[in-house]
């Protein structure tokens, strides 16, 4: 195995870590979660990055390189269903369940077309809209955990009124972001669907 692929794989473990630190109720579990998810996302680019300029490029690496990102990704959105927020005298999850469900069930219907490619000799590798999508995935997860991180890990001690004031700004923000990720996370799935419905309808894309 080349080294694109253990970078890959490696993304697997970092989704374990991720969800281990943020179901922690310890202090700097979220900034240590912030760090891992991007030393995730710098794998991601590091894969890419050898794999071209090594002419590494497999198929194995084509078909494992986006499946690693969604595990890593959904492990992310996954976690922030559980995890609340307060919204005045309101408590919430960080992200609805309802956009996590959306995102998710997109993430599996594009797998699924890539498992249909594979059974009749493709390999379906990562669109450019398919990187976008990823790219701000990334984006609104580290910003969410950035977040988290300075209002438990270094407001923790400030003043009560300054942090109500944080958390009711917070919230908006991110379920503005997620409801935005999820948005395009549709669009792009759409997009994959019209540009291999040859796939869909029996023939080879």
């Amino acid at each position: 195995m080349n080294v694109p692929n253990i970078l890959t794989l490696s993304r697997l473990g970092l989704a374990g870590v991720l969800m281990a630190l943020l179901s922690m109720q310890r202090p700097y579990a979220y900034s240590a979660a912030m760090i891992v998810f991007i030393i995730g996302g710098i794998t991601d680019f590091l894969d890419g990055y050898i794999a071209r300029t090594q002419q590494l490029t497999s198929a194995f690496g084509k078909l494992m390189d986006p499946l690693t990102d969604k595990v890593l990704v959904c492990a992310a959105f996954v976690s922030f269903v559980e995890i609340q927020i307060q919204r005045g005298s309101q408590s919430m999850s960080l992200v609805p369940a309802w956009i996590v469900v959306i995102i998710i069930s997109r993430e599996f219907l594009v797998t699924g077309l890539r498992l249909l490619a594979a059974t009749r000799g493709n390999v379906i590798s990562a669109g450019k809209w398919g990187k976008h999508k990823t790219v701000w995935q990334i984006v609104a997860i580290v910003a969410l955990l950035m977040g988290m991180a300075v209002r438990h890990d270094l407001l923790h001690s400030a003043d009560p009124k300054f942090l109500a004031n944080y958390d009711f700004a917070f919230s908006y923000i991110a379920q503005a972001m997620a409801l935005a990720v999820a948005l395009i996370t549709v669009a792009s799935g759409v997009l994959y669907f019209v540009q291999h419905r040859d796939l869909i309808s029996g023939g080879r894309a």
